[in-house]
């Protein structure tokens, strides 16, 4: 090794931390002056418990450790193990290792481990250096791009929640509420409330495929077409619909859908009108105790070119509450572990008797937090519930 050497990467390596991990004396000294002469912080340990115990306790930005130790001095286990135990504590900090002159396979190995970069032993300074330094650098862009990526969610994810209706209009015979909780920073359901006119309401609950981004904009897409659509003027929902899909299938993959609940309920006959497209079936419990499911009566939207629905229609009495949901509410806890237990739709009817009395809104609140509670891990798709009580 050679001794002392600086190099004009001072200013970028300056108050970097380092972990150094080795487990001879006279290698962690070496490094220690080496690169505290290049104005980095270090902290040495000797083995590769200390190493990982350090990782996990404190913040690095950088670890230089050796692939070899006590248990054995040449095939670099010890080091790999270590490698993989840092990728599962998720230590953020890049990896360089070392290695002696005769292990390259070993360093190329340590390479598809995680590590970063390698440095043969004896190494020299100016390798060294510059090896640090360009992982410095790396990193430093990373994590601005990374910056940069969540400033942008985070305005998309602001965006998104303006989308959503924002004031309910009021209506004599029924109160309403919806919610969104998306699995990810933003969401791929999408609902809606419409006016239609006096005493008349308008409102839509889709799901569109995919997660995150992606689905996101489909869902900001689908948004735009029923909102447009109303810009015209005034349409049946069969031929609303129409127009719709027809936009949506133009302006998306053909691999891209989404399933949808469009209801448009009258104040003064108390009637809902409805088409379900390939949506979960929406849960109508009547005031008498019995509970009826408002089924499909089209495919779903974007899929198909040549589409068609039907228009049903129900009327809603006194005490009678209607639960629209994403497959995210009915499928909570449902994953590939054998034995495991949905949410289900025989909870979500026992959820709507909470939408007796009180704050609709708050009731909408109440079966989303019953969804946590049942499954309190993080959610696998976005749960949206809409809920509609009449008076």
């Amino acid at each position: 090794m050679h001794e002392g050497t600086a190099v004009n990467t001072v200013s970028e390596m300056d108050g970097l931390r380092v972990l150094v991990g080795d487990d001879q004396a006279d290698v962690l000294e070496a490094l220690r002056l080496l690169l505290k002469g290049n104005g980095c912080r270090t902290v040495t340990v000797d083995s590769p418990q200390a190493l990982l115990l350090a990782a996990q306790a404190e913040s690095f930005d950088l670890i230089l450790m050796d692939l070899n130790y006590a248990r054995d001095t040449t095939s670099g286990q010890e080091g790999l193990d270590l490698l993989k135990r840092l990728h599962e504590e998720r230590i953020q900090a890049p990896v360089i290792v070392m290695t002696a002159w005769g292990n390259i396979e070993l360093a190329v190995e340590a390479m598809h481990r995680g590590a970063c970069d390698f440095v043969q032993k004896p190494w020299d300074n100016t390798r060294l250096l510059a090896a640090i330094g360009k992982q410095v650098r790396e990193a430093r862009d990373r994590a601005s791009a990374q910056r940069l990526a969540r400033s942008e969610i985070e305005i998309a994810r602001n965006v998104q929640q303006r989308l959503f209706p924002r004031k309910n209009k009021e209506l004599a015979t029924i109160h309403y509420a919806a919610s969104c909780l998306p699995a990810r920073d933003v969401s791929g359901d999408y609902y809606d409330f419409l006016d239609l006119g006096p005493g008349a309401l308008g409102f839509v609950l889709a799901d569109v495929s995919g997660k995150g981004m992606p689905a996101a904009l489909l869902m900001a897409n689908l948004q735009a077409c029923f909102r447009s659509r109303f810009e015209h003027g005034s349409q049946t929902a069969p031929a609303l619909l129409k127009s719709i899909n027809k936009l949506f299938h133009e302006s998306t993959r053909p691999e891209h859908y989404a399933t949808l609940f469009y209801g448009e309920y009258d104040d003064a006959t108390r009637e809902l009108r409805y088409v379900n497209c390939g949506h979960l079936a929406p849960v109508l419990s009547r005031a008498d105790g019995s509970v009826e499911r408002l089924d499909a009566t089209a495919t779903v939207l974007g899929l198909f070119a040549d589409w068609d629905c039907e228009r049903r229609t129900v009327k809603l009495h006194s005490g009678d509450r209607l639960l629209v949901f994403s497959d995210g509410i009915a499928e909570a806890g449902l994953d590939d572990d054998a034995g495991s237990e949905e949410f289900g739709e025989d909870r979500l009817i026992a959820l709507a008797g909470t939408l007796g009395g009180g704050d609709i809104e708050a009731a909408v609140e109440r079966i989303l937090e019953a969804v946590r509670v049942f499954h309190p891990g993080p959610a696998a798709d976005d749960m949206t519930v809409l809920a509609v009580r009449a008076l």
